[in-house]
């Protein structure tokens, strides 16, 4: 029987390649340029929220009304945490969500998208620093790191993972890695990709 986080893992690379099926385009936020057609393109919140949307269609059961993007961290932070799951008298899940594009809609490297995954100061709002703000933040009686993105030909994920997986051991104690694959996905360069998911707990 799959666990909590890795039934939401699995619902969530099964949206993900719905949401593709239906050709959405998103737009170049400075010019207005549209890219080419799926999901890969599109800016991190822009996908969350699409994601949340089809979550909440795919598993009405599971999810229906429980998904809820945007929520205060407590004590007054100006930061919000990307989605949490339960209703507000209690979170079951506190979630923070990145993405790992490590090529652009052109086929170009994407240089500055590890910056998003490994940097290891607060003000980059990295998945690695989010690990800690998450548990300290109290936020969800579960609190746990969601990394989505693409794999191309000669750049996989694996190494970005490995190396946040490293490096977050460090801070905070990670639970097993789940995992969820898509492929067949209809824009060029963003074809296929995987989603993973860890639980976190204190040292």
């Amino acid at each position: 029987m799959r666990t909590a986080l890795e039934q939401l893992v699995g619902d969530i690379g099964t949206a993900i390649k719905r949401i593709d099926s239906r050709r959405p385009q998103a737009a170049n936020a400075r010019t207005g340029v549209l890219y080419q057609p799926g999901i890969g393109p599109h800016p991190e919140t822009q996908a969350v929220s699409l994601i949340v949307g089809e979550l909440a269609g795919l598993e009405a059961q599971r999810y229906g009304t429980r998904l809820h993007t945007g929520i205060p961290y407590p004590g007054g932070s100006r930061q919000k945490c990307d989605l949490c799951i339960g209703t507000h008298r209690g979170w079951e899940w506190a979630l923070e969500i990145k993405m790992l594009r490590l090529m652009r809609d052109n086929g170009k490297p994407n240089d500055n998208m590890l910056i998003h995954i490994l940097s290891p100061y607060p003000a980059d709002r990295s998945a690695l620093t989010d690990c800690s703000k998450l548990l300290a933040s109290g936020l969800g009686e579960r609190q746990a790191i969601i990394i989505y993105g693409s794999d191309y030909p000669g750049l996989p994920m694996d190494p970005a993972i490995e190396a946040f997986e490293t490096l977050a051991t460090t801070k905070v104690k990670l639970g097993p890695r789940a995992t969820a694959s898509y492929s067949e996905l209809i824009h060029p360069v963003h074809t296929t990709g995987r989603v993973f998911g860890w639980e976190l707990n204190t040292l």
